[in-house]
């Protein structure tokens, strides 16, 4: 499963110059994470998932690899992705990498494994963010589809 061309409806409250970056921030990072066979699922989360972003919103994203070292421990992607860091946490099964654009709009990538999605029970932490908005980017197993269905 592939996200479809549509643009995420952003709110109006939203510039619509705001609402074009934030577009194409998820845009570039689904069109890279497709050409990588170790990413086994992306999906948007939070604020943007629900179409409530406001100007102050971040983009958030999980990020489920087979090689999570690589993802954490080196920078040369989130560089070709125009991403600068600004900090790294450990929620457990996620490893959270918030970065920042050119412009400071800040990019939450939440990387981990695709346990992260097993849904012989759902962890109560994964369900509690997808419950709280979310949609599927990149899912070419569909373990993403089956962790919403799930969820729901």
């Amino acid at each position: 499963m592939h996200r479809d061309d549509r643009s995420v409806n952003l709110p109006t409250a939203l510039s619509p110059e705001r609402a074009a970056e934030i577009n194409g921030v998820i845009d570039r990072i689904t069109c890279w994470a497709r050409g990588r066979a170790d990413i086994v699922g992306l999906l948007l989360v939070g604020s943007c998932a629900r179409n409530a972003a406001r100007p102050d919103s971040d983009i958030d994203v999980v990020l489920l690899t087979t090689d999570e070292s690589r993802y954490l421990l080196e920078d040369a992607w989130a560089v070709e992705l125009g991403l600068g860091l600004t900090r790294t946490q450990s929620w457990g099964a996620i490893t959270e990498r918030r970065y920042s654009t050119v412009s400071g709009l800040e990019v939450e990538l939440d990387i981990g494994s695709p346990a992260w999605a097993r849904t012989d029970p759902v962890d109560h932490g994964t369900r509690r963010v997808v419950t709280d908005g979310a949609r599927v980017l990149h899912d070419p197993a569909g373990i993403l589809a089956d962790l919403l269905a799930a969820c729901s």
